[in-house]
């Protein structure tokens, strides 16, 4: 990966990323989807083509992807070298031992 101009690695956020806001929005656009993972728009593609990330909503006419489903879905995403993801599958989950 290379050097970015401002000195960092990684891949450039998206215009209006949540880097600028003093939180991150629940609902994000494909490049922002991609950056909050840690992935190139392209590579983000095709990880949801291959069911690693949900395909994301239509709201009005936007694809946007849920941050909170994308941070579950990335601590199960398999890791080749890793033992299995210890989050719960959905959020629905997450609360389901609750009371």
């Amino acid at each position: 990966m290379s050097r970015r101009a401002d000195g960092s690695d990684g891949p450039k956020p998206p215009a209006g990323a949540h880097r600028d806001r003093a939180y991150a929005p629940r609902g994000l656009r494909r490049e922002a989807a991609a950056y909050w993972v840690g992935l190139s728009p392209t590579k983000f593609d095709e990880a949801v083509a291959a069911g690693v990330y949900h395909p994301g909503k239509m709201v009005l006419g936007c694809r946007v992807w849920d941050r909170y489903q994308l941070d579950i879905e990335f601590e199960n995403a398999l890791d080749d070298r890793a033992a299995p993801g210890l989050a719960p599958n959905t959020a629905a989950d997450a609360w389901s031992g609750v009371k």
